[in-house]
């Protein structure tokens, strides 16, 4: 007495979608898992505005350099971020506009379901 249950097939013959490469995938997961902090996240969201060093970023935040530092790292390491010397400064910027419109999607998307 089980009711038969169509599957997909059957319904909507199926979705044609690209397969990912399995490099793909984990590289864009670590972009998410990097963002996904809020502080890391603050960081990005001023950088749309353009670069900062540390100690600017570590003073608007108020928390301490190394804090900072370290949030940088994991950002930088994701691909997230660049940086440039400029004699004794470091700056911070965003690694290109796909960076950007991703911040800003997500904050959008965020700011969307508030409402």
């Amino acid at each position: 007495m089980h009711d038969e249950v169509e599957t997909c097939e059957e319904t909507h013959h199926g979705v044609q979608h690209e397969v990912l490469d399995e490099e793909v995938l984990h590289r864009a997961a670590a972009i998410f898992d990097a963002a996904g902090e809020p502080g890391r996240l603050r960081i990005l969201h001023c950088l749309l505005c353009g670069e900062h060093c540390v100690s600017d970023l570590a003073s608007e935040f108020g928390e301490g350099m190394s804090t900072v530092s370290q949030r940088l790292k994991i950002l930088r390491s994701a691909g997230l971020v660049s940086r440039r010397r400029e004699g004794k400064h470091i700056y911070y910027g965003l690694a290109d506009d796909h960076v950007a419109e991703l911040v800003r999607s997500a904050l959008d998307h965020a700011t969307h379901d508030l409402g």
